[in-house]
C-alpha cells in the first residue's frame, strides 16, 4: 500500500534537498513500515515508504527505468493494480521485459508504453507520481473512486506532494493555515472533491491526473460517472452483479502476505467474506480469516433504537460458522477508547479534527488487532453508496430536500437548521455565521448537482435518485474512504474495498432505481445476487450503522475530558465554542446529543495544541 511524497523545484536557487525530502517521507513511516526509499536528481525528489504486499523482495521503490545508463522515468507508487497480470502479458507481447513480479513495475512500463493514457487501462486503488527526466515533468495520478489519497501544494517554482498533508507540511515551503472556507469544509460534512482544508493545499480529485512542468500545471479528468441506458432485464442484471463480484473478490485476494476480511455481520461484509471463502475453497486455500469488532458488556448495555435493532456479534459469528471462517472477535474496553495513546494516534493519522470519536478510535484499535495476523483485509465500504443502502435513500423527506440527503431532516440535526450536522452543536454561533456554513453547504450542493449526468426523458423519480446516487458516490463515500485509509495505514494495514471497483460502480449507477429496489427493500440487487451464499437471517438483515459503545462509563469519560480540555482561560479551543452549549454539555446531566459535538471539540483541542495552525478566519 505504502506512502509517497515528493518535491519538484525548477528554480536553481532553491534546489530540492535530500534531507527535506527524506523528512517529508519519514512522516509516513506508519504507512510503509517495511522499507524506505528516496530518489533525487537536480529538479525532483521522490520518496517512498513501503508496505510490502506483492513481490516483497523485488518491489523496492522508488522504481526507475534506465536506458544507456540514464534514468528515463522514476516512479513512487501507493496502492494495488488488480489487473496487473493481464497488463504484464500485454506489455510483454509488446516487447517489454520485467525484472520483478510486482504490480509497481507494470505501472512503470505501462507509462513507458502509453504515457498518460495508462490511466484508461488500470483497475485498482492507487495514487502515484512519475518523474519523466526526458521532459522534466511530474505526473500525479489518483484512482477513479479516490480510494487512495494524494495531496499537492503548488509552489511558485514547482510543487510538493504526499499521501497525507503531514508529508507536505514537513517541508518549510508549506504553511499550515486555515481560512473561513477551510473551516467550513472541515465541519460541513460534504467532502468537496479537491479540497484539503489547509489553505494553499489541494487533494487530487478522484479520477484525475495533474501534470506539472516548467511552464505550469494542468489538471485532467480521465474518468467520470456517465449516464448510459440500462438494457439488461432484472434477471440478467442480478447475474451480472454476481459475476462482477466474483471476479472482483478473486482479484483482490491476490497477495504475497496474509489476507483477511472485516466482518460485521451485515450484508456487505458477509457477502465479501462468503465470496472470499468460496474462492479460497475453489483454489485450494485454507479457511478465510475474518475479524469483528465488539465492545465489552455491549450485549448487556444494548438497547434497540431507530438506528440499530440488533447487535452485530451474533450475526458475524453466524456467518463465520456458515462459511467455515477462522474468526476472531476484537473486544474493546471503554478505557481503551478513551485512552490518550489511541486517540492521539488517530488524530496524528487524520491530520485534521473530526467528530467521530470512538467511531475512529475503535476502528484504529480493530485494525491494530487485525494487523497482528494479516497485512491485507477486505472491507464492505461503499456498498451502501453503490446499491442505495442508507436510510435517507428511502425517506421521502430527505430525498426531496434541497441539500445533501444525509444532512436533511430527519437526519440533519445540527444547530444551523435543516441541512446541518450534529458536530457543530458546541461551536460558537457567531463563528458559524462568520464562515457562512449554511451558504457553504448550499454552494457545494449546487455544484454537485450541476455535475450529475442524466438520460433524456428520464422520469422524475429516476432522475432524482440518480442525483442521490451521484452525491453519495462523489461526496459521501470520499469521507468514508478517507477515514478507513487513515485508520488502517496508521497501523500498516492495507484495506481493500471491492465494492469500489469502477466496473461495478458504473454498472449499478446506471441501473434504474426501480430495479435497485425491486422487492421494496434497500440493496435489493445485492441481496438477490448473493442470497444463496448467506444464512437467511443475514440475507434479510436490515442495514445497521457502524457500531459505537453504549457503555455509560464512556459517556462520563467524554464529559470529564471535555471539562479538562476547556478549563482555564488559555484553553485554545474555548474561543471556538458557545458558552451556554458548553455549560449544558459539561453539566452533571448533559444535554441530549452532546456526544458528537464533544468528540469534535476534543479533536479540535488536540489539533490546536499539537499543530502550529495559523488562523486566517
Amino acid at each position: 500500500m505504502c506512502g509517497i511524497a515528493g518535491w519538484v523545484s525548477y528554480d536553481p536557487a532553491r534546489p530540492v534537498t535530500a534531507a527535506t525530502a527524506d523528512a517529508m517521507t519519514g512522516t509516513m513511516a506508519c504507512r510503509g513500515p517495511d522499507a524506505h526509499g528516496l530518489w533525487r536528481d537536480g529538479r525532483a525528489a521522490l520518496g517512498h515508504r513501503r508496505l510490502a504486499v506483492i513481490d516483497p523482495d523485488g518491489g523496492a521503490q522508488p522504481m526507475t527505468f534506465a536506458h544507456d545508463g540514464r534514468t528515463l522515468v522514476s516512479l513512487t507508487y501507493s496502492g494495488e493494480v488488480f489487473n496487473f497480470r493481464e497488463l504484464r502479458r500485454e506489455l510483454t507481447a509488446r516487447g517489454h521485459t520485467f525484472r520483478t513480479s510486482s504490480d509497481t513495475e507494470v505501472v512503470l512500463h505501462a507509462y513507458l508504453e502509453w504515457g498518460e493514457g495508462l490511466t484508461e487501462r488500470l483497475n485498482g486503488m492507487y495514487a502515484f507520481a512519475l518523474w519523466d527526466t526526458r521532459t522534466e515533468e511530474l505526473l500525479l495520478v489518483r484512482d477513479r473512486m479516490g480510494v487512495k489519497p494524494l495531496y499537492y501544494y503548488p509552489l511558485a517554482d514547482g510543487v510538493l506532494f504526499g499521501s497525507e498533508p503531514k508529508a507536505i507540511l514537513a517541508n518549510p515551503a508549506a504553511r499550515a493555515a486555515v481560512d473561513a472556507e477551510g473551516l467550513a469544509e472541515l465541519v460541513a460534512f460534504t467532502k468537496t472533491p479537491g479540497h484539503a482544508v489547509y489553505k494553499g493545499m489541494y487533494e487530487l480529485p478522484p479520477g484525475h491526473t495533474l501534470r506539472v512542468g516548467r511552464t505550469g500545471s494542468g489538471l485532467r479528468r480521465y474518468w467520470a460517472l456517465e449516464a448510459r441506458e440500462h438494457t439488461d432485464g432484472l434477471g440478467a442484471t442480478v447475474t451480472h452483479v454476481r459475476d462482477l463480484l466474483e471476479d472482483i473478490i478473486g482479484r483482490q485476494l491476490v497477495a504475497d502476505v496474509p489476507v483477511g476480511t472485516l466482518l460485521s455481520g451485515g450484508l456487505d461484509s458477509s457477502v465479501i467474506t462468503a465470496l472470499a471463502a468460496r474462492h479460497r475453497t475453489a483454489t485450494g486455500g485454507g479457511p478465510v480469516r475474518s475479524f469483528a469488532l465488539d465492545f465489552a458488556r455491549h450485549a448487556r448495555d444494548f438497547r434497540a433504537d431507530d438506528w440499530r435493532g440488533t447487535p452485530d456479534t451474533p450475526f458475524a459469528e453466524a456467518l463465520a460458522r456458515h462459511v467455515g471462517a477462522d474468526h476472531r472477535v476484537v473486544t474493546l474496553e471503554p478505557s481503551a477508547l478513551l485512552g490518550t495513546e489511541a486517540r492521539e494516534a488517530v488524530m496524528r493519522a487524520r491530520d485534521l479534527p473530526f467528530d467521530l470519536g470512538d467511531g475512529d478510535t475503535s476502528l484504529y484499535l480493530l485494525f491494530k488487532a487485525v494487523r497482528e495476523q494479516c497485512t491485507v483485509a477486505l472491507s464492505g465500504e461503499s456498498a451502501d453508496e453503490v446499491f442505495g443502502g442508507y436510510r435517507w435513500f428511502h425517506h421521502p423527506d430527505s430525498v426531496a430536500a434541497g441539500t445533501f440527503p444525509w444532512l436533511a431532516p430527519p437526519f440533519g440535526t445540527g444547530i444551523s437548521g435543516p441541512g446541518s450536522g450534529p458536530g457543530e452543536s458546541l461551536l460558537d454561533r457567531g463563528l458559524l455565521e462568520k464562515i457562512d456554513l449554511a451558504g457553504y453547504r448550499a454552494d457545494r450542493y449546487r455544484e454537485a448537482l450541476a455535475e450529475v449526468p442524466h438520460l433524456d426523458g428520464a422520469p422524475p423519480v429516476e432522475r432524482r435518485m440518480r442525483e442521490i446516487g451521484y452525491l453519495h458516490l462523489t461526496r459521501f463515500v470520499q469521507w468514508m474512504l478517507d477515514r478507513k485509509d487513515r485508520a488502517s495505514m496508521a497501523v500498516g494495514l492495507e484495506v481493500r474495498v471491492p465494492f469500489c471497483d469502477h466496473r461495478l460502480v458504473e454498472y449499478v449507477f446506471n441501473t434504474p432505481w426501480a430495479m435497485k429496489t425491486f422487492d421494496g427493500r434497500e440493496k435489493s440487487l445485492l441481496r438477490a445476487a448473493t442470497r444463496d451464499l448467506l444464512p437467511p437471517e443475514i440475507a434479510d438483515r436490515v442495514k445497521a450503522p457502524y457500531p459505537t459503545t453504549r457503555d455509560p462509563h464512556y459517556l462520563e469519560g467524554l464529559r470529564t475530558a471535555l471539562k479538562r480540555a476547556t478549563s482555564g482561560p488559555d484553553a485554545p479551543v474555548r474561543a471556538l465554542l458557545d458558552g451556554p452549549s458548553l455549560a449544558a454539555a459539561t453539566a452533571d446531566d448533559p444535554a441530549p446529543g452532546f456526544r458528537t459535538g464533544t468528540e469534535l471539540v476534543l479533536a479540535l483541542d488536540f489539533w490546536l495544541r499539537r499543530h502550529d495552525v495559523a488562523s486566517e478566519i
